[in-house]
């Protein structure tokens, strides 16, 4: 059995940890999902005392001899790339069923294959990993913590000495724990670019398309890049994923493919929040699109930090998007260590939208607006006034403008202007 905080004291801890540190005492199959090179299995391997590579050939053909030895050993037992060998999901599906202690099976896969046998509901619990937030690169150090404002915390400061310049950088060299981090920008355009190449090229077969998809399905994906941040229809992202083509692909082909980046985890829409006990009527329903990093999405469309930042203004608005990305990817890392979900609201017309929605076990909520720039005038937070108008200050505990300033603060409306930089689990 797993104990609290057993890991290895090479390991750098994720935010993730805090989370599999409390399940595993009581559950007895948890499955990392997350896209490939995500961290995943350095995260398992930091926990297991034995480790499966089903990735390897040699440890497959060992047990097409007897399949069981997947499942025993001293726990936490690590089934690496379980997808390369499916039955092996089966196998601690039965294990569980069979009454296997809390923290013996960690499983870890960088695809959702096709045709898994059961979907292992009540047996393997699912954990999503994202990229690395700003706090888990060791860039910044977190002044706010979102679990703080779920509870209503009155106040917020703390200064960061990163600008914008500094973010744009962050922004394009990815989350992923082996992009590189430091030095020039071309090895880093390799890496992005090498990943992309095996995603699209391999990857694709495991989640059930072929390779002949890659060109199609990378398209999709640029078109997906472009609509970032935004609730872009099926017609704009066909359009814009076909252009020059006078026959547009039918509905259920474009479901198709992007069933197929969905499974590869390249796609991490925000959904729309339809609360059912809110006085808020004609609320759209369409999700925003986010790509897992905001990284691929500037490389998908040929962005890179000095193109960025040498024409800003020509490009405000796909830095705005790119910013909105981040944003939403780090509430999502730390709203998940609260056990809290993350939304968006837009009414159907259009006249009142909040960027991000964090709703907490006991339903309260956190509105965030995401911004680049501050100060903030008042213009900015009156989305933020009207939702706190409708739901009342008991439900809505905190609202928040997320920025890429240096200086958190709370204004004399109540509103928490924090940087990013500085906001945490």
């Amino acid at each position: 059995m797993v104990k609290s905080g057993m890991v290895s004291p090479k390991y750098q801890r994720r935010i993730i940890d805090d989370e599999l540190d409390e399940l595993a005492l009581s559950l007895p199959a948890i499955s990392l999902d997350g896209i490939k090179g995500v961290g995943k299995t350095s995260t398992a391997r930091a926990r297991a005392r034995t480790v499966r590579e089903l990735d390897d050939p040699a440890v497959r053909e060992l047990l097409s001899a007897d399949e069981n030895r997947v499942i025993t050993g001293e726990p936490p037992i690590l089934l690496d790339e379980w997808t390369e060998w499916p039955r092996s999901w089966d196998l601690v599906r039965h294990a569980v069923d069979d009454g296997a202690q809390p923290g013996t099976f960690m499983l870890t896969g960088s695809a959702n294959p096709a045709g898994r046998i059961h979907s292992g509901a009540g047996r393997i619990v699912s954990l999503r990993m994202r990229p690395m937030t700003l706090p888990e690169r060791g860039v910044t150090q977190p002044t706010v913590n979102l679990a703080e404002l779920l509870k209503g915390v009155p106040q917020v400061d703390g200064d960061t000495e990163l600008v914008l310049d500094d973010l744009i950088e962050l922004i394009c060299r990815s989350g992923l724990p082996g992009a590189p981090h430091v030095g020039g920008w071309r090895p880093v355009q390799a890496f992005l670019d090498g990943y992309l190449d095996r995603l699209f090229d391999h990857e694709i077969e495991i989640v059930g398309g072929r390779r002949r998809q890659s060109v199609l399905l990378r398209q999709w994906a640029t078109a997906n890049a472009a609509a970032t941040a935004t609730t872009a229809s099926y017609e704009k992202l066909r359009d814009a994923a076909s252009p020059g083509e006078s026959d547009k692909p039918a509905r259920q082909t474009a479901a198709g493919y992007r069933e197929l980046l969905s499974r590869l985890w390249l796609l991490d829409p925000v959904n729309a929040w339809l609360p059912v006990n809110a006085p808020l009527k004609r609320l759209a329903q369409a999700p925003k699109h986010f790509l897992t990093d905001p990284a691929f999405a500037a490389r998908l469309l040929r962005l890179t930090p000095d193109r960025l930042r040498r024409d800003a203004e020509q490009h405000a608005s796909l830095i705005g998007q790119l910013w909105e990305s981040l944003a939403a990817m780090s509430v999502r890392v730390f709203a998940q260590r609260s056990s809290a979900d993350v939304w968006h609201l837009r009414t159907q017309g259009g006249e009142h939208e909040v960027d991000l929605i964090v709703e907490g076990e006991d339903g309260a909520l956190v509105a965030i607006e995401v911004k680049l720039r501050s100060p903030i005038e008042a213009r900015e937070v009156r989305h933020l006034h009207w939702l706190r108008e409708q739901l009342g200050p008991d439900r809505l505990v905190a609202s928040v403008v997320l920025t890429a300033g240096q200086h958190a603060y709370t204004r004399a409306d109540g509103v928490h202007v924090v940087p990013l930089a500085l906001l945490g689990a």
